[in-house]
């Protein structure tokens, strides 16, 4: 009888750790929304409490918690082993069968995850922070194996222009429509870390280089070129003009629009995967997500 209850007992906890747990979804819901403190704390206590032991969801978002909160250098300062942390519990759960489970069910977070820390060290080495950088790297070697790299949906093998009719006999239109000729010159040149020149691009080195081309001296990073750039509103965008994103920690990344004003947007970009293409945002729920907002050197 006493053998009976036991295998009960196994075969209940195994089940319910893959129904809905309500404090698992509060941990969901939280990371989603960005409140990584709130994720970190909640996933901290439920490693604290013997009922919860029997998954590994708790040690996965505290992982994940600890990657987003580790991009804040202030936070970093005070918690200088929680990058390390964060790697070997990822490691941890993927050695672990209810871990890979896990992983296989939030492939998406990961793969937006490893977005962001691939931004994270694209702007540490821009910036010579040359230490941080190769931590980071140990950190993320061979950890995200086989995650898709989401950066990429919405792209745009053959993007055709419509030019308007009463946009032909004007300079400033002209001017923009040579921009992004220019930059469309690009496509195709490969990522590279910190790179602005046609050999490799980073996000802010592409912008970069073209404007460059056309007299216009813009700053070298991502969060220098928001904040020294025309702000403008989604519904005066236009060709040339700069469309920025935020990972929860910043400005983390930069495009230049190449659709009509008043059209979906379309943007140029140096992708960390693909290098130099084009996106339709409209069908990137990874860079819809993140999308903070535009700005202009085109005056």
């Amino acid at each position: 009888m006493k053998t009976l209850f036991v295998f009960i007992l196994v075969v209940f906890v195994g089940s319910e750790s893959w129904t809905q747990v309500r404090e698992f979804d509060k941990l969901e819901m939280f990371y989603a929304q960005g409140h990584y403190k709130s994720v970190y704390r909640k996933a901290s206590r439920l490693l604290d409490i013997p009922d919860y032991d029997y998954s590994q969801v708790p040690t996965f978002y505290r992982s994940l918690a600890l990657f987003q909160l580790s991009q804040n250098e202030y936070w970093l300062i005070r918690s200088p082993k929680a990058l390390e942390e964060a790697g070997q519990l990822f490691r941890q759960i993927k050695k672990s069968s209810d871990g890979k489970k896990i992983l296989e069910a939030h492939v998406y977070e990961i793969a937006y995850l490893k977005a962001d820390l691939i931004s994270w060290a694209e702007d540490l080495k821009r910036r010579d922070k040359i230490t941080e950088f190769e931590n980071l790297q140990k950190v993320m070697d061979g950890l995200f194996d086989g995650i898709p790299d989401l950066e990429n949906q919405g792209e745009i093998v053959d993007f055709k222009e419509v030019d308007l009719e009463d946009q032909k006999g004007d300079s400033y239109f002209k001017e923009r429509q040579k921009i992004i000729d220019y930059a469309k010159k690009q496509i195709g040149t490969p990522y590279v870390w910190a790179g602005n020149s046609p050999t490799g691009f980073d996000c802010s080195g592409f912008t970069c280089y073209v404007m460059k081309e056309f007299g216009k001296e813009i700053p070298r990073r991502a969060i220098d070129q928001h904040q020294n750039s025309r702000k403008i509103k989604e519904k005066n965008v236009q060709k040339g003009d700069l469309i920025f994103f935020d990972n929860g920690s910043g400005i983390s990344h930069v495009g230049m629009v190449v659709s009509e004003k008043g059209k979906p947007l379309v943007m140029i970009h140096a992708s960390s995967s693909k290098g130099v293409i084009i996106t339709e945002l409209e069908k990137s729920d990874y860079w819809m997500k993140r999308l903070s907002g535009f700005g202009t050197f085109v005056y």
